[in-house]
């Protein structure tokens, strides 16, 4: 199935990630360096990154919502693209709320809680990068006409694997 949504021939949507994903990450490090004595202009960059960060990530939401939408139902594609939707959102409202809590704030600084929210919200952006790659890499969803919608997991072994005839 290949992607609805693409610029020059190429889907749209893995262009798009790869900034707020970067972004939230540089954004959690910065915080911590801040937190634990590094420079002050470190808080409000992070502040900042976490800032473009949602603007990039609510981007990349309207353009996989194009592919999600494209995927038929009953398959394994559309239950593992529904999955990495919701773990989307979940990244995009913590660091929401991280976002809120520091826009009128006194000092940009995180501190420790806000932190904690933002690992949080790395580890669900793990688990929906594993999940994204899942629907690219071995279902086929944006980029193969022909996609297996339907294939198993790749954390199953392969028959290959199970016989053990893998090299």
């Amino acid at each position: 199935m290949e992607s609805r949504l693409k610029a020059l021939g190429h889907p749209v949507h893995p262009m798009l990630v790869m900034f707020p994903v970067a972004l939230f990450v540089t954004g959690t490090i910065f915080d911590i360096v801040d937190t634990v004595g590094g420079p002050d202009f470190l808080a409000e960059v992070a502040y900042w990154n976490i800032t473009v960060g949602l603007i990039g990530g609510l981007l990349a939401a309207v353009a996989g919502a194009f592919d999600l939408l494209a995927i038929p139902t009953g398959t394994r594609a559309k239950r593992v693209g529904v999955s990495h939707a919701a773990a989307n959102v979940a990244v995009i409202l913590l660091f929401a709320a991280v976002w809120v809590v520091r826009l009128n704030a006194e000092s940009r600084a995180a501190g420790g809680a806000l932190i904690a929210i933002e690992v949080v919200g790395l580890a669900l952006l793990g688990v929906s990068a594993w999940l994204g790659g899942e629907l690219v890499d071995r279902l086929g969803v944006g980029v193969d006409r022909d996609a297996h919608l339907d294939a198993p997991s790749s954390l199953r072994p392969s028959a290959a694997q199970r016989s053990g005839d893998v090299r």
